[in-house]
């Protein structure tokens, strides 16, 4: 039976506890709420084999952020995003060293909106990098940063996960964070949650199309993957909205994927948060305010 596609590690918690209809703690998995910035912040950490298994991904932290206000454009509500993304950011990278070289990777098509959360991400990051070499005196406080827009191999011809191994063994990057689209099971989390987890990431997997996974195997260094759900796909939500749990034959639309009629708009906005956020987390002396005279 084909299961409901997700990325996100809160909803496969979700599903598993439907299907087994169990509500007791779910083994090899431990999962909390909490608040930051007054934003609602879910932590999925599986700790080992069951809960691989249980989940179908790998061990590790998986932190999702509600924003939903940031649709509603509520008043405050875009420091307080940027500063909660930099926050759960900032958890996951600590072990890193302060002056260690971070590569930021946008993953995904510019020319499709609902894919183009990574490249609008890479626009809307400060890069130091140049910076820090090129004046120390005035830059040397910063962290260097570099940052690439991996575009997809039909545009480009070349996978993505081979662009950003490319780049890290001429760089040496003591860390990557790479950023894509992501599917969620709900319309009620479309644009609405930032996933991040130190995990690594399969670039296309959310619409079912794997390509080589952007992970420390492959890189050689640590990957943290922050990733937007913006699409879900047609089976999947038929299901939600019948409350069913086997999925249904949609025929000829069986690959479609729905995406909001907005997707524009909270794409740039959501792009702005994680590339603030982003930028925020690695140079924590600088301010939302600060950041917003630098990138714009």
């Amino acid at each position: 039976m084909r299961m409901r596609r997700t990325d996100l590690a809160l909803e496969a918690r979700e599903l598993w506890q439907e299907q087994t209809g169990a509500v007791s703690a779910l083994p090899g998995v431990e999962a909390r709420d909490s608040l930051r910035e007054g934003i609602p912040v879910n932590t999925v950490q599986v700790l080992d084999e069951r809960g691989e298994n249980a989940l179908g991904k790998p061990r590790g932290s998986y932190v999702t952020l509600t924003l939903e206000g940031l649709a509603r454009r509520e008043e405050g509500i875009f420091p307080r995003s940027v500063q909660a993304v930099a926050a759960e950011l900032a958890g996951l990278i600590q072990d890193i060293p302060q002056n260690g070289l971070v590569l930021v990777a946008g993953l995904g098509n510019r020319a499709i909106t609902p894919d183009a959360v990574g490249p609008k991400v890479h626009q809307n990051t400060l890069v130091t990098r140049h910076l820090v070499r090129q004046m120390p005196e005035h830059f040397g406080s910063l962290r260097p940063v570099a940052s690439v827009a991996a575009e997809v191999m039909g545009t480009t011809g070349v996978e993505s996960g081979e662009l950003v191994r490319a780049v890290c063994e001429k760089l040496q990057p003591a860390c990557v964070v790479a950023v894509d689209a992501l599917a969620s099971r709900s319309l009620k989390r479309l644009c609405k949650t930032v996933q991040i987890a130190d995990t690594g990431i399969t670039p296309g997997s959310g619409v079912g199309n794997h390509r080589m996974g952007l992970t420390r195997d492959t890189l050689g260094v640590p990957v943290i993957a922050v990733g937007v759900p913006t699409v879900v796909d047609g089976a999947t939500l038929a299901a939600d909205l019948l409350g069913t749990e086997q999925l249904p034959d949609l025929g000829e639309g069986g690959g479609l994927l729905v995406t909001p009629k907005d997707i524009d708009s909270q794409v740039n906005d959501l792009a702005k948060v994680i590339g603030y956020g982003i930028s925020m987390a690695l140079q924590p002396g600088l301010s939302v305010e600060e950041l917003d005279l630098l990138l714009s």
